[in-house]
């Protein structure tokens, strides 16, 4: 990221960037001060938008080799086109002698760093990572915007806010847009405030409803399940949560079995670190015979669902009953 940064401040520009990675909000981001530096806002002759898989990479090649109109440069933007996932080496190959004038932007989610296509780019142009931040980078960022409106925030306030939101940036900015719609003119952001205005995401509840079932707290488990029904949320979405929310804790286990501290797990399995040191304390709770059986009963249950034996509202219902019972 650094290097992409030193080329938007030296307006000294690459013939190709690869934004992948986790974090939609850092690759629109930096989708869009490249494509400003590049092209000017209302030049349409010189930008091209592709999305999407199915795209002929010929098409772009032609495109790529027309010179740019009354412009220095052309502007391709590809996204979400699985060219990095799967083959494509009528790019790879282009991309060797590729027009001077022209400068590709490729925006994917996935990429596969053993592909052609990859290496080309990261010998060529340049290739960014963009994953979901860290605590330390989350706070930064979020101070600064707080700064900006000249408001500010406790370390509890704080935690509670991060608790609440999760590492998704996008979602982070639209619940500190509405905190600070709501505080108005006041300066300081208390956790009453992000209590009563901000939306605590399906994980959380997720994560609670974990920590209830350890606790055998049925009635608990069962009223965090039924408030996501409320929200209408899918029940098979729920259960593929749950399922993903057993296989962390045992991932977890097996890594600290094997000596790992808490911010080697964090970074092995891709998390921020306040968020690991949530679900080792939650680990400690379940055994890895009674994870590996839970993981057991999810499968059967959705197997169940599937082939009608049961409606997916019960079958969720039911295997709560039987965890926290």
């Amino acid at each position: 990221m650094r290097n992409l940064n030193e080329d938007l401040k030296n307006n000294i520009f690459k013939n190709m960037y690869l934004l992948y990675g986790e974090e939609s909000y850092l690759k629109r981001l930096y989708k869009n001060k490249l494509k400003s530096s590049l092209v000017s806002v209302d030049d349409t002759m010189n930008h091209s938008y592709y999305e999407g898989k199915g795209i002929n990479p010929n098409e772009i090649i032609d495109l790529a080799e027309t010179m740019p109109f009354f412009a220095e440069r052309r502007v391709i933007i590809i996204e979400n086109s699985g060219f990095f996932k799967e083959k494509c080496d009528e790019l790879a190959d282009y991309l060797d002698s590729c027009s001077e004038t022209t400068c590709f932007i490729f925006v994917e989610n996935e990429v596969d760093k053993r592909g052609r296509l990859f290496k080309k780019v990261k010998d060529k142009g340049r290739t960014v990572e963009l994953n979901y931040q860290d605590e330390n980078s989350l706070t930064k960022w979020i101070l600064g915007l707080l700064k900006k409106e000249n408001k500010k925030i406790t370390q509890n306030a704080m935690q509670l806010f991060l608790a609440k939101t999760g590492t998704d940036m996008e979602n982070i900015h639209k619940e500190l847009e509405k905190l600070i719609c709501y505080v108005g003119e006041r300066e300081s952001i208390s956790e009453s405030d992000i209590n009563t205005i901000c939306t605590t995401r399906i994980s959380n509840n997720i994560f609670d409803m974990v920590s209830a079932v350890a606790e055998k707290k049925q009635k608990q488990a069962l009223d965090l399940y039924y408030d996501l029904l409320a929200l209408k949320e899918p029940p098979m979405r729920i259960l593929f949560l749950i399922t993903r929310q057993f296989n962390l804790l045992l991932q977890i286990k097996d890594l600290k079995r094997l000596g790992f501290s808490s911010s080697d797990i964090a970074k092995k399995i891709g998390l921020p670190g306040f968020v690991v040191n949530k679900y080792v304390s939650q680990s400690t709770s379940f055994s890895v015979e009674w994870l590996k059986s839970a993981l057991n009963s999810c499968a059967e249950t959705e197997e169940s669902v599937k082939t009608g034996r049961i409606n997916d509202v019960m079958s969720l219902e039911l295997l709560i009953i039987n965890f926290s019972g």
